[in-house]
């Protein structure tokens, strides 16, 4: 059963509405914090205006009844004196909540002339005595002469203070309730003082503000996250189309078994397209791979049957005519198949990547070593090793990289085979030469390749595969060396292995080239077989 989201364009989508609607609903709470922060700053400043002009009539002795009050609807204001009672509100108001006093309207009417000061003098009375104002007249006409001409004191202003910690309410106007923020100040240093001062200014152009953003985040945004996962959806199964035509050819390929099949490259230069052109690569890479399995196996399978076939009918006669068995020549017929198996083996631990080794060795003291013991050769090897040469790997696969340039040599050679080695720069060169008749140099590619032998070996083969020169270069390369051929100096060919010195960094093994691996069809029957 598919479970869901299995798809690379579903968790794409999903990726893709998941993160912008974290990102939207992030914006839509930054929004609305900010929206609301504004309005309600905006609200506390209209707020605070309007407490202030109240507060400033009443600091400049402005008769309590003769207020400026704003109306309710705008700004509904309440006056408290000392002993917190309600002493002036605007009108029309039904019912209010948050100031601290629910009274709508005061006890009793304001004053609507400016009391006394509590500090200016009582009046002194005076009598209707006619004695008293006889006999006192210039006294008592002194005494009013003064009275008359006494200055009173003048009160002083009231102070208002800075606005306190505003608060939060409602005010019911015709049946109509509506939230508002409150500014209180205070009035000090008044006769009769101090006194509260709270307005308010209407939270209703706030809350409709934020209502209105909620409502357009809550349809918008959920629509958006629909467009944006369906335009994900699309854009994705576009881009991964191709991807799905390459995965058919794949299974198609895979179920034929065809691998001369490829699967079709975009036009464009994206990813995609650079992924189909790496599957086809693979799959050439592939294909030679496999075609070079099967000649390999036609090719090792003929070479087998040769010497099993003589072996088997040197033993047939044997057994039927005791007097006429070969015993030399099928004990060669033996050792020709021992080598070839032996040959076959090293190749498939080669092609299965086995690691050359790291071991120091002197690679001067190994040829000396290889020559000696190479009594019975038709041309005496001349060594040419001055010195040592160190060099890191294997000494078996480097030793019969050594025997296999030299018997190469031996079947061609016509006098004179020589070994040298010698160090150019950061490098130890080995260099096997013969005086036959050399390399064509339209075939020293080709002679490298698995199970080839060129026109004029066949007659002088005395029993090589043709695996030889393929095994030298494969060691070669494992070893992060090379192996080519030129011309000798004597006119035979020059074969010339390169292999990094020790305490070099070697380069990476190289891949064999194409050619090596496999010959065309008509190479194979023309020229490997005799």
């Amino acid at each position: 059963m598919r479970r869901p989201f299995s798809s690379v364009r579903s968790r794409a989508a999903l990726a893709a509405t998941a993160v912008v609607a974290v990102a939207l609903v992030a914006a839509a709470f930054a929004l609305l914090f900010a929206l609301r922060s504004n309005l309600t700053g905006q609200a506390a400043g209209e707020a605070d205006q309007s407490s202030n002009e109240v507060a400033q009539q009443i600091a400049n002795r402005e008769p309590l009844g003769a207020l400026d009050i704003p109306e309710s609807k705008d700004h509904p204001t309440q006056v408290l004196d000392a002993k917190g009672r309600l002493v002036v509100a605007s009108e029309d108001m039904e019912k209010i909540t948050g100031t601290g006093v629910s009274a709508v309207s005061p006890a009793s009417a304001p004053p609507t002339t400016d009391p006394a000061p509590a500090s200016s003098p009582a009046p002194t009375p005076t009598g209707d005595d006619d004695d008293d104002d006889d006999s006192g007249g210039d006294d008592d006409s002194g005494d009013d002469h003064d009275d008359d001409n006494a200055v009173p004191e003048t009160p002083a202003d009231g102070t208002v203070s800075l606005p306190l910690e505003p608060r939060t309410g409602t005010v019911t106007v015709d049946g109509e309730s509506v939230d508002y923020l409150f500014s209180e100040r205070r009035v000090t240093d008044l006769a009769g003082g101090p006194y509260t001062v709270l307005s308010g200014a209407s939270l209703g152009p706030q809350q409709s503000a934020v209502r209105a953003v909620t409502i357009a985040m809550t349809v918008g945004v959920p629509a958006l996250l629909v467009v944006v996962g369906g335009v994900t959806w699309l854009v994705t199964r576009r881009a991964l189309r191709p991807v799905e035509g390459i995965r058919r050819e794949m299974a198609a390929i895979t179920a034929s078994e065809d691998l001369t099949r490829r699967v079709p490259e975009p036009g464009t230069h994206d990813e995609v397209a650079k992924l189909a052109r790496t599957t086809n690569e693979t799959l050439t890479a592939l294909e030679a791979s496999v075609d070079r399995q099967r000649r390999f196996v036609a090719d090792a399978s003929h070479e087998l049957r040769s010497p099993i076939a003589s072996l088997r009918t040197q033993l047939e006669v044997g057994q039927a005519h005791p007097e006429l068995l070969d015993v030399p020549g099928a004990v060669a017929d033996t050792v020709r198949l021992q080598q070839l198996a032996a040959d076959l083996l090293l190749l498939a631990r080669l092609d299965a990547g086995e690691h050359a080794g790291s071991t120091r060795l002197d690679l001067a003291a190994l040829v000396r070593e290889e020559v000696s013991q190479r009594s019975t050769d038709r041309i005496p090897v001349t060594p040419d090793v001055r010195g040592s040469a160190e060099v890191a790997g294997s000494r078996g696969q480097l030793a019969r990289v050594l025997g296999n340039l030299l018997d190469n040599a031996q079947r061609h050679a016509v006098g004179e085979v020589s070994a040298a080695v010698r160090r150019d720069g950061g490098q130890v060169v080995l260099a096997v030469s013969d005086d036959g008749s050399g390399v064509p140099e339209a075939e020293r590619e080709r002679i490298f390749e698995r199970f080839v032998r060129l026109d004029d070996a066949r007659s002088r083969d005395d029993g090589g595969a043709g695996l030889g020169l393929a095994i030298a270069r494969d060691v070669a390369h494992r070893h992060g060396g090379t192996l080519d051929v030129g011309r000798a100096e004597a006119g035979g060919a020059r074969f010339e292995l390169r292999l990094p010195a020790a305490g070099r960094e070697p380069a990476r093994p190289v891949p064999a080239p194409a050619s090596a691996l496999a010959a065309p069809p008509a190479q194979m029957l023309g020229d490997r077989r005799e």
